[in-house]
């Protein structure tokens, strides 16, 4: 049984680094698209640029990079009950 829940996890993992690593391709490609984009064109561009295309960017990358790192902390943190880092 421990066998299937561990191959499901790591179904999972997959599916969601997947998940991680399209979410970065696609909203890289209007940040793109802003760089090259005509100089009158700009302005336009570069509230959602800004504020929606490059932070998604980041979080998915950083994600991707060190979120083995996180999904740990968190599960020692619901491990130990309390919520607090008293136990690490």
């Amino acid at each position: 049984m421990a066998t299937s829940a561990n191959a499901a996890n790591i179904v999972s993992r997959g599916i969601t680094r997947s998940i991680f690593r399209w979410i970065h391709l696609v909203f890289s490609i209007p940040i793109l698209g802003y760089i090259y984009s005509p100089f009158d064109k700009i302005p336009n561009y570069a509230f959602p640029t800004r504020y929606v295309f490059v932070p998604v960017m980041i979080l998915s990358g950083l994600w991707m990079w060190k979120g083995h790192v996180v999904r740990r902390l968190i599960s020692r943190r619901s491990a130990s009950g309390t919520g607090s880092y008293a136990n690490l």
